[in-house]
């Protein structure tokens, strides 16, 4: 097969961003893995057969045995009510980090609303770019199109637990997000503040993938991680037993003044998230087209 990769602008997926170009993938655009090389060490082939059936089971499964079902058939669905209470509080260009499937990056394009996802995934890539929508292959440690510019930033269907350290989650998705833009972020509905090994693993049984470090979060914990990290509480909701909390940036004035104070306190320290990062990560290459 041949394939062709058409440029586009980042200032297409979020308009205020900077005028260097980006490959990103896109409707009628297949998408070619980024990291095909890369080891699916996390559990990607699970993954990928559960988001290409449309269904489960598939679980997050700690060391000491206890699951956690992992909600396919629902990231695979179209966007439900819950979801587009979500959509229609978004702000400016949106920043889907673990997009999944896409339902949501889809729902806020077909509103006219500049939308991109971005998932370690290649299935969910493929999905999203399926639905219509615009997606990259990338953590969110890695180099983003648009960094400080995106007017919202979504961190749903429990993605605060990526890395398995929320103050370095958050404060990355704030370096992301223009200067008071905003956090949309789907919490656990009961009061809890975790971090564990975990490896998904399909009903089926068997090892699953490698280990690797996620948190779980209730609204209260989010909170204390966000203050933290310069974020203030906008508003909380329940919707379809689901529990969100929006944040709001701080100003461009006042990450400056911390900024400044920070590097002069902690020069040397920067957060690190490596079970997030590719084993053969290109910065610069986003998917490719066909």
């Amino acid at each position: 097969m041949t394939t062709s990769r058409a440029r586009v602008r980042t200032r297409e997926t979020a308009p205020s961003a900077a005028t260097a170009t980006t490959e990103v993938a896109g409707p009628g655009r297949g998408p070619v893995g980024l990291l095909d090389d890369a080891p699916p060490s996390w559990g990607a082939a699970a993954y990928a057969d559960a988001l290409n059936a449309g269904h489960g089971p598939l679980f997050l499964r700690r060391t000491d045995g206890w699951l956690l079902p992992l909600e396919v058939e629902r990231w695979c669905a179209e966007a439900d009510a819950a979801d587009l209470a979500v959509v229609e509080r978004c702000e400016g260009t949106v920043l889907d980090v673990g997009c999944g499937p896409g339902r949501l990056v889809a729902a806020l394009s077909s509103r006219g609303r500049p939308a991109l996802g971005i998932d370690v995934s290649e299935a969910a890539v493929d999905h999203t770019v399926r639905l219509g929508g615009r997606a990259l292959r990338r953590s969110v440690f890695e180099p983003v199109p648009g960094e400080g510019r995106w007017g919202t930033v979504l961190l749903l269907d429990g993605n605060l637990g990526i890395g398995g350290d929320p103050g370095a989650l958050l404060d990355r998705v704030a370096r992301l997000a223009a200067p008071g833009g905003l956090l949309i972020a789907e919490t656990v509905p009961v009061d809890v503040d975790e971090r564990a090994d975990v490896r998904i693993v399909p009903l089926s049984g068997g090892h699953g993938g490698d280990l690797f470090p996620w948190a779980r979060l209730g609204t209260r914990a989010l909170l204390r991680h966000a203050a933290r990290a310069g974020w203030h509480a906008e508003g909380q909701w329940t919707a379809g037993g689901r529990s969100f909390a929006a944040l709001r940036s701080r100003s461009r004035s006042r990450s400056r003044s911390r900024s400044t104070s920070s590097n002069a306190e902690q020069p040397n320290s920067t957060a690190v998230i490596s079970s997030q990062r590719a084993a053969k990560s290109s910065p610069d290459r986003p998917v490719a087209d066909a």
